[in-house]
């Protein structure tokens, strides 16, 4: 059944308020009142889970100012797009423990900047840990939706990621069922991969606005279905007992017209929405105000269309905002 409010849940923490997976950002998050948290994993070259938004960190911390990493910059494709950086395949998790975290986004998050440089990376198991002391904490229990990172450009470097993702569950006591747990990636293959493990989760398929997953490009070429192919009434009905819902990028809900959400319940798939967010550069046009990108727009009223779609789970940057509009 639908919920009455969509469940809440910390898009990387909360990356409103300081640097993107941060443990600040996670604690902050669990104190704030949502429901989830969602980290992002990606692997060290000796195969520790690290909790980055991309194998590429650059953008996410101090590597470029550690003179000794210098000549591990390089260029690489990822999911078909040439990247230049630093990976973290390239390092052991001793090396990448000694960076430090910055905000992806200083030029919008001027206050999360001012935390830059004080924080290290964390692992996954340390993000299953964080939550679940911080349900004890706050008194109430809180999820996890973990986000498997580019896994088909893993395993072709010979990293797979799947016996990864099980052993630090179990190792932090994710993988019994007993904490609430959601699993989700923009590729159908290692959530069936992780399925086929006997992990105990909510598979949650993510979907972008246009283009197609590239694990299915790689393995179909041009017949693999697009994205928008996805989340067609036939679409939803071949996802049906292969995953347990979809995440969709919000613009497809914003699009006039969509039945997604209803077309998705009809079929007994939930419906997840990524990323609402309350500055003006990440708004539809229709809802910027003035004061710039950084500055706050009518979000209450893009949410207010997001959520009289009945989304049963939205992704939200601010939690303290999320959670004072979407919970009923």
């Amino acid at each position: 059944m639908p919920r009455k409010s969509p469940l809440v849940i910390g898009h990387r923490g909360a990356p409103g308020y300081r640097p993107e997976h941060s443990r600040s950002s996670y604690e902050l998050a669990l104190a704030m009142g949502v429901d989830a948290v969602e980290p992002d994993v990606v692997a060290t070259k000796d195969g520790v889970l690290v909790v980055r938004h991309e194998n590429e960190i650059s953008g996410t911390t101090d590597i470029a100012d550690h003179p000794q990493f210098a000549d591990r910059k390089t260029t690489k494709r990822v999911d078909g797009q040439a990247l230049t950086g630093w990976f973290t395949e390239d390092f052991t998790w001793a090396e990448l423990s000694t960076l430090r975290v910055r905000e992806r986004l200083p030029e919008v998050r001027l206050s999360s900047a001012s935390f830059d440089g004080s924080q290290a990376i964390l692992r996954l198991v340390d993000v299953l840990d964080i939550v679940r002391e911080g349900s004890v904490e706050h008194g109430r229990e809180i999820g996890v939706v973990l986000e498997v990172k580019h896994a088909t450009y893993f395993a072709s470097i010979g990293m797979e990621l799947a016996p990864l993702i099980e052993r630090d569950l179990k190792a932090a006591g994710w993988a019994d069922g007993e904490l609430p747990l959601i699993i989700e990636s923009f590729e159908s293959t290692v959530l069936a991969q992780l399925r086929d493990r006997g992990i105990p989760a909510s598979y949650i398929y993510l979907i972008e606005a246009s283009g197609r997953p590239y694990d299915l490009l790689v393995a179909q070429g041009t017949r693999a279905p697009t994205y928008k192919a996805t989340v067609t009434p036939q679409g939803l009905g071949d996802l049906v007992g292969r995953v347990d819902g979809i995440s969709v990028d919000k613009k497809m809900l914003l699009a006039r017209g969509n039945t997604i959400v209803p077309d998705a319940h009809a079929r007994g798939l939930q419906v997840f929405t990524w990323t609402c967010r309350p500055e003006n550069g990440f708004l539809s046009p229709e809802f910027r105000g003035s004061g710039g990108g950084g500055a706050y727009g009518d979000y209450e009223a893009e949410w207010g269309v997001i959520a009289r779609t009945g989304v049963d789970g939205v992704f939200v940057d601010h939690p303290d905002l999320g959670v004072g509009f979407f919970r009923s």
